[in-house]
């Protein structure tokens, strides 16, 4: 039997940053979660896609920039829903064995889109549509801005918990990671309003890159 490690064991485990964002990227990543995170509510009861999908693109993007707190998090509700160990170790160390077949696109473009910084290639994302359609890739594309949210502000709280144990991130300070903490917390409902209001106005809630690779 596996012994369950807490949040602050997970957090120590990390002792610099995967990936490190900005005050404004998390700003932006705030605006687009919250119509996000309707549709996933929404997909709770449609069922279009299976949970446990959602959690694999979740875990997918989480590996990609090391949230150590979400890691913890989602590994938890992944084995609530029955997930086992090692499929989810195998997500979070980036290892594609246990991938399903039918759902390796969407894992990628997950992966893509956590790598981009949340500005995914327009192609890539048509892959997913053509490859799904519209209604699931929407989905798919919900469950990766979602996760990038919590992620951007996850890395600072896990520096932050680490610091607090005696083990403080390489390249961070206090300084950065309650900024990023205090102001994620004031910034929170000044971006909904500005999701709501894009939302209002018929703005689209992504953002992608539309230039082609050479």
């Amino acid at each position: 039997m596996t012994k369950k490690v807490s949040l602050s064991e997970s957090v120590v485990q990390r002792d610099e940053f995967k990936r490190k964002f900005s005050l404004y990227e998390l700003y932006r990543s705030l605006v687009y979660a919250p119509r996000a995170m309707s549709k996933l509510i929404g997909n709770n009861k449609s069922k279009l896609l299976d949970n446990h999908f959602v959690e694999r693109l979740q875990l997918a993007v989480t590996e990609v920039n090391g949230c150590a707190a979400c890691s913890y998090q989602h590994t938890q509700m992944a084995l609530k829903q029955g997930m086992s160990n090692e499929e989810i170790t195998s997500f979070l160390s980036g290892g594609s064995d246990l991938t399903k077949p039918e759902e390796a696109k969407a894992i990628m473009f997950a992966q893509h889109f956590a790598d981009s910084r949340a500005y995914p290639k327009k192609y890539a994302y048509d892959s997913i549509v053509t490859e799904y359609g519209k209604k699931e890739a929407r989905i798919i594309l919900s469950a990766a801005q979602v996760m990038i949210a919590g992620n951007m502000y996850g890395i600072p709280f896990s520096a932050f918990l680490s610091r607090l144990h005696g083990k403080p991130y390489k390249g961070s300070s206090l300084f950065y990671e309650l900024g990023m903490l205090i102001a994620g917390l004031l910034f929170l409902p000044i971006a909904m309003i500005h999701g709501a209001l894009r939302g209002l106005f018929g703005l689209p809630n992504e953002r992608f890159d539309k230039s082609i690779d050479e």
